[in-house]
């Protein structure tokens, strides 16, 4: 039996409060529904997809599916203001007699293909299944601000998506409640068990990680989800790392020492053609002739640049009223205004490319530290410089490396020798860059940590 993935796409997000509905704000570069739609893609247990979705939204939908190959999608169509409305659409349109329909929230973009598989599976033995996870707080029943009654929490859970049914079983439920006058539903199953009560619905376990996307702090954990999903793929992914930089042209200002060596190294392990400037080779990043003439360079040699990587700073450790003029003006000139004019003469270059910049930022971003003032405020400034760029680049990739304390030549130069297992390894904050270049993500900050 055919196994149909449906994506409920209609909700406008109220609750959500941006200009756009919650399932085409981007993470980490993709909209919410395309990490959706590839994880039913990626199922090879699901035979097709319907999308239902906003009228003016059809055409976004349909041109996103093409441009990222998601082949399995079958029709793309137009829901209704409840969420029923778009449930009945979809069954209406699905053509087979009899097959299993799932249906799945578009902001839950975070399914794993165990869910699917399990809902699948059931549905072997089962008319209907639900995806449910463990009620962790203590849930009262209120009226007029009275706390009425509090069940006991072991026979209760919290629904997820998918919902999964027989399409026969799912219909004949609709038609006995689009027949009714009121018609009230929270969901699918909700229906399902009110006009067919002799059906059981198998439960499936959820996930906490396949939540619903709701309230704007829901993007910051999705965030997180993502960026740590990048940290944990940098040791092991290397074939899509290869894949993706393999023969692409790579320069790093700040490449003769330390994090930037590091990623030089091993870069050119995996295929790419990798241009490393510095002090060292009379590379200033304080000096724009000097950006200007590196990357004329390149462009000269290799005819497109792929990726920009500025690994270059300075630490000059010391309270501010002990620190030179001559200090000062080094700091903020390495640290910010040289990442500035990096990322501005590089536009050029990894617009035609399509290409991806990468800018350091350091732990200390997070809070201001005594000794660090010109550093930390200047890391801080780094990272929402990338924030900012990733969203005025539309056809460029901006992201920022945040690393904890890592074993650099210019770390040992302010804190001595300190124990090795307390740090990160510069070539590990590599691995984690490479990572991210062989991503599709922008306007990420990927934290490593020790």
């Amino acid at each position: 039996m055919k196994n149909i993935a449906v994506i409920l796409a209609c909700g406008i997000g109220a609750r959500f409060g941006a200009k756009i509905p919650k399932q085409f704000v981007k993470l980490a570069g993709k909209p919410v529904i395309q990490y959706t739609l590839e994880a039913f893609q990626k199922s090879y247990l699901i035979d097709g997809i319907i999308v239902v979705t906003n009228e003016e939204y059809i055409d976004f939908v349909n041109n996103l599916t093409i441009e990222n190959g998601i082949h399995k999608v079958e029709k793309v169509i137009c829901g209704g203001k409840e969420r029923y409305h778009s449930s009945w659409s979809a069954i209406q349109a699905i053509e087979l007699e009899e097959c299993n329909v799932i249906f799945h929230d578009a902001v839950r973009p975070f399914i794993s293909q165990r869910i699917i598989h399990d809902c699948v599976k059931a549905l072997e033995q089962w008319n209907a299944v639900d995806v449910v996870v463990d009620a962790v707080d203590t849930i009262v029943r209120i009226k007029d601000n009275k706390i009425m009654s509090i069940p006991d929490r072991r026979f209760l859970g919290r629904g997820q998506t998918p919902q999964a049914f027989k399409k026969s079983v799912i219909e004949n439920a609709y038609k006995k409640f689009l027949s009714q006058q009121e018609k009230v539903a929270s969901d699918d199953c909700g229906i399902l068990l009110k006009y067919s009560p002799s059906e059981p619905i198998y439960v499936v376990k959820g996930d906490e990680s396949n939540f619903k996307i709701t309230h704007q702090q829901d993007i910051y954990l999705a965030d997180n989800i993502i960026k740590d999903g990048y940290v944990n793929q940098s040791a092991g992914d290397e074939n899509e790392i290869e894949r993706n930089i393999s023969d692409k042209v790579v320069v790093i200002f700040g490449g003769s020492s330390g994090i930037g060596e590091s990623i030089f190294s091993q870069a050119r392990i995996y295929g790419a053609n990798v241009y490393s400037f510095s002090r060292e080779n009379d590379c200033d990043i304080t000096n724009n002739d000097n950006i200007k003439h590196a990357l004329e360079k390149v462009y000269n040699i290799e005819q497109r640049i792929d990726f920009i990587i500025n690994t270059a700073g300075v630490l000059i450790k010391k309270p501010l009223e002990f620190m030179s003029d001559e200090e000062v003006i080094l700091s903020c000139n390495v640290n910010y205004i040289g990442a500035i004019q990096v990322a501005k003469l590089s536009y050029k270059y990894l617009k035609e490319s399509k290409g991806m910049l990468i800018n350091f930022s350091s732990s200390s971003y997070t809070r201001g530290r005594s000794n660090y003032s010109l550093y930390s405020s200047s890391k801080a400034a780094i990272v929402n410089f990338t924030q900012a760029l990733s969203e005025e680049w539309l056809s460029v990739n901006v992201n920022c490396i945040n690393p904890e304390r890592t074993d650099t030549p210019m770390r040992r130069k302010n804190f001595g020798i300190e124990p090795t297992e307390s740090l990160l390894t510069a070539e590990e904050v590599a691995n984690t860059t490479l990572s991210v270049m062989a991503s599709l993500c922008t306007g990420q900050i990927i934290t490593i940590r020790k």
